[in-house]
């Protein structure tokens, strides 16, 4: 776990101009989105939002080459899909409640694997909002992976089926989700691949973050609720 808890979040005071969204194509394939990058010394800062609230370092030489990203603008999550009527967070909230999985890791996954962009494909082939590799889909019984809904439900599936697998260690399932089964077990817990490493650790990261702000906000109403009480008391 120490070896990918070094990609970290931070808030930078100064501010960075923005660019177009970018694909980081790493040696091994892989690529990483970012809105924008810095080189510092031999890392290159990888940002994954429009401001520097999110990024991974990732060692200069093991980027390949940086390319245009040209998949569909992102659906927002908060949106309806543009295929249709479909609401994204409607897929989301209907597949988490199905398979025992908390919407908000989901939407986490979903943002770390595709942006929230329907029709992503990934240079390995991983297609849709899961980015569901062709061999997966099937196995899944999803025969469309760039529909919202098939695409989600069969992601959605397969990663608890990977948390069972894994004894509901999350790190564990989602090293799985991204770099397969069978070099979590060869390297029992998350390959030393950078690609893999920052997936898990930007994952982690946002998901915790939700939690929190969530326990902040009941415990602000908790408070408000008492406050109220005791007025309404004298």
């Amino acid at each position: 776990m120490r070896r990918w808890a070094k990609f970290g979040i931070a808030l930078l005071l100064a501010a960075m101009p923005a660019f177009a969204a970018e694909l980081a194509v790493l040696q091994n394939g892989a690529t990483i989105h970012c809105m924008h990058r810095e080189v510092i010394g031999e890392m290159t800062r990888l940002y994954a939002t429009a401001g520097n609230e999110e990024y991974v370092d990732v060692p200069t030489s093991q980027i390949d080459h940086f390319e245009a990203d040209l998949t569909p603008d992102p659906v927002s999550a908060a949106n309806p899909n543009k295929l249709g009527t479909i609401n994204v967070n409607d897929l989301i909230s209907d597949a988490g409640g199905k398979h025992f999985i908390d919407p908000d890791l989901l939407a986490s996954v979903i943002h770390a694997e595709s942006n929230f962009k329907v029709h992503a494909v990934s240079p390995k082939g991983a297609q849709g909002l899961m980015q569901l590799m062709p061999d997966t889909a099937s196995q899944l019984g999803v025969a469309n992976a760039f529909d919202p809904s098939a695409n989600v439900e069969g992601g959605t599936r397969y990663l608890r089926e990977l948390l069972e697998k894994y004894n509901f260690d999350l790190v564990k399932a989602l090293a799985a989700y991204n770099a397969g089964p069978l070099r979590v077990d060869r390297y029992h817990g998350v390959p030393p691949y950078y690609e893999t490493q920052a997936y898990v650790a930007r994952i982690v990261r946002e998901y915790n973050k939700k939690k929190l702000a969530e326990q902040k906000a009941a415990k602000a109403a908790t408070q408000s609720a008492s406050a109220g009480e005791q007025q309404g008391s004298h």
